[in-house]
Order: structure tokens, then sequence, then C-alpha cells
């Protein structure tokens, strides 16, 4: 390969990484290790899963020629070879490449392996579909791969971003504990629940700032990109298939929270019910929809959520024309613990959080009457700065990640 025939990539490479702005880092910036000579960073599409690579060149690699971004949507890729780009980077003096968009490309997992194993000292990086999963059957990757994933913006880093206030990781445990003095040394600096207000309608995803009054078009760009592109890319499936998870996705945001009535939802959508879980759990994966069951289950079968949920309450702003807020807060709850706790669905109360601790999550007036009694029991109480005891703010639940 002549390096005018590549010279587009490194330009556009060049470009891009000069363009992004690094004043504000998601929070797995910090948790990826970037010595590793393979590493695959997964999310839902417009999260910021580009723009934290391309900062992380910005900031580590001085001497561009040493590294390339590329997006394998790119049409380049449809007149030329992925491992002739490679060779040429390679034997050129790289060091580092960086795929974007990885499930675009058919094969992806064996074009890995195989770039991995016959390039010793070049370091991989890959974003792809939160979709994505891993084939035993096809190059086994498992031993080679460092994974990791990156969710939407939390509450505490929409107030970084906003500039309102620069406020650490805390754990549940501590916030349990220590709710009032946490939220003690944050009020003082911040108007905060106005901020709060403005984080359900557009906080979680990154591009809010770029698009102001046409953030809702934009959400539901994606979630069009999200069904006709990326989907496509991880599961063989048909155009009809796609139409009915579309139709099945506006059926439930309109119904969310709900404990859901399968067979009425299947018939609806004229599908029989292993097509219609199979469905559900597409959504789930792909960061549409949450699901919610009573039991923990095993990721590897399907099985029948006891509640659904949207995942974020920006997406119900975005599809729903009738969300209230009792849905939107128990929505925003369970986004955000979502995240690094696993959530189920209790006897009483709206969640069981590592098997420990029960949450009832509600407005100002919300009592104990539901979880009465119940060890290990707190309230999630939505407008109010302060908490008190076992009542926390409904916000502070965002500062988890």
């Amino acid at each position: 390969m002549e390096y005018s025939e590549i010279k587009t990539l490194y330009d556009s490479s060049t470009r891009r990484i000069n363009a992004v702005n690094t004043d504000f880092k998601r929070y797995l910036f910090t948790q990826i290790n970037w010595r590793n000579r393979l590493i695959g960073i997964k999310g839902a599409r417009g999260v910021g899963k580009t723009t934290l690579v391309l900062q992380h060149i910005k900031e580590h690699f001085p001497n561009y020629e040493k590294v390339l971004y590329v997006s394998l949507d790119d049409l380049w890729f449809s007149s030329h070879s992925i491992f002739d780009m490679v060779e040429y980077h390679y034997t050129h003096g790289g060091t580092h490449i960086f795929f974007d968009e990885i499930h675009r490309y058919p094969h992806w997992q064996t074009m890995l392996k195989n770039l991995y194993d016959s390039y010793r000292d070049l370091h991989i990086v890959y974003t792809g579909s939160a979709m994505l999963e891993l084939d035993a059957r096809e190059g086994d990757l498992s031993r080679r791969l460092r994974t990791y994933d990156l969710y939407g913006m939390s509450f505490r880093e929409f107030l970084s971003f906003e500039q309102a206030c620069q406020v650490p990781t805390i754990s549940l445990k501590t916030l349990l504990k220590n709710h009032l003095s946490i939220a003690m040394e944050i009020i003082p600096q911040v108007k905060i629940l106005p901020l709060f207000e403005k984080y359900l309608q557009c906080g979680y995803y990154p591009y809010y700032s770029e698009e102001g009054d046409g953030f809702s078009q934009r959400t539901q760009s994606t979630i069009r990109q999200v069904l006709e592109i990326d989907l496509p890319g991880v599961e063989p499936i048909e155009f009809s298939t796609i139409q009915k998870i579309k139709k099945m996705l506006m059926i439930l945001a309109e119904r969310v929270p709900q404990t859901p009535k399968m067979n009425e939802l299947y018939a609806q959508l004229e599908i029989g019910r292993e097509q219609g879980l199979k469905m559900l759990h597409l959504l789930d994966r792909a960061g549409l929809i949450a699901l919610l069951s009573s039991e923990t289950k095993s990721l590897k079968h399907l099985y029948k959520p006891d509640k659904i949920y949207l995942n974020n309450p920006n997406l119900m702003n975005c599809l729903s024309t009738k969300a209230d807020m009792g849905t939107i807060r128990e929505t925003f709850f369970n986004n955000q613990l979502n995240a690094i706790h696993t959530l189920r669905l209790p006897n009483k109360g709206d969640f069981l959080v590592d098997g420990t601790w029960l949450f009832e999550v509600g407005g100002s007036n919300k009592n104990f009457s539901q979880i009465k009694d119940a060890p290990n029991s707190f309230l999630a109480i939505d407008g109010t700065e302060y908490g008190h005891g076992n009542r926390i703010p409904l916000w502070m639940f965002g500062l988890l990640y």
C-alpha cells in the first residue's frame, strides 16, 4: 500500500484528534488500564465513547504519527483492506491503533485476534455497541481482551460538565451513612434542584450541550441509528423484525413502568413468546430499556421481566407523551444504581439493591408505610435538598459513579 492510498485516513485521524475538547472527561477515562494490548470499550450510542478515546490520544501521544484512529463505517474500507492498512501503519512506526464502531466490521472478533497475534507489540483499542458480545465460536478473545462499559453521564458528572461544582464519586455505603454531611458540603455551592430537573430532561447524553432545543430530535435520531444500524451489525435480523422492535419500544414507552402482560404485548405485535423475549432483551442490551426481575437471572438465558423501565429519564421525555413524575423518579434511581449495583424487584418497596438495601422512591410526602419494619430500608425522596435519617434526597443517588 502506498502512502497516497492511506493519507486520507491519517488526515482524518489528525483532524478528529485536534478537534476534541479535553476540558471534561468521563469517569471511565482514569479507570482504563491503557497499557493493555487489546482494550474494548462498549456503550450505548451517544454516551461518549469516541470522545473518550480521542481525548486519550490527544493527551498521551505528542507524536500523532505513532497512532491512528479510524471509524469502521468510513467508506474507505469499502475498497481497501483493513489488514493492508494495519500493515502499513505498523511498518511505518505505528504503535497504537484505535478502531471506532467495531461492530460495523464483519467477523470483527476474528479480525482482532489475527491482528493481536500477528503484531506482538501493537496496541489495539476498539469501541463498539453496548450489544456486542464475545462469541466463543469465533476468534477466542477472552484471554487477550480487557473490556470496559461506558454508561451515560451520571448526575455527578453532569454537575461537573455544567461547571456547577466538582463532587468525587461516593460509594452507596458512604452515602447511606453520611448523606447529610455530604449534602451540607454541596448545597452551599450550587442550586441543586433546578440542575437536577435539567439533568432529568437532557443530562444523560453528553451531546445535549451541542443541541439545545434540538436535543429531543437528536435523541430520536440516535434511537433510530441503534435499531437500524447497530442492531443489524451485531445480530442477524430482518427488516420486518426491526420494525416490530421499534413498535415494541413505543408501546413500552407509553406504559412503563409496568408489570408487563406479555401475552397481550406479543399479540399486539403479532409475535410469539420466544421472539418477544429476544426483542425485549435486545432493547435492554442496546441501552434503550431496563428489565427488572424479582430474582437474580442467568445472563445466558432469556427470562420474562417482572418490571420494565425505559433506560433513563431522557428517553422518557423524548418517547413518552405522558411521562409522570413518579415514573421518572424510579427510572432515574434504576438507571444510576444499575451501572454499578445489582437491582431486584422486592416483595414490598421499589428496589432491592445488592440483596441488602430496600428502597422506596417518591416525592416529598412519601413515608415508610409501604416498607414499614423492613430492615435496611430507605426512602429516596425527590424535591428536597437535605435528607434526615433514612430519608435521602433522590438527587444524591446520582453521585455514585
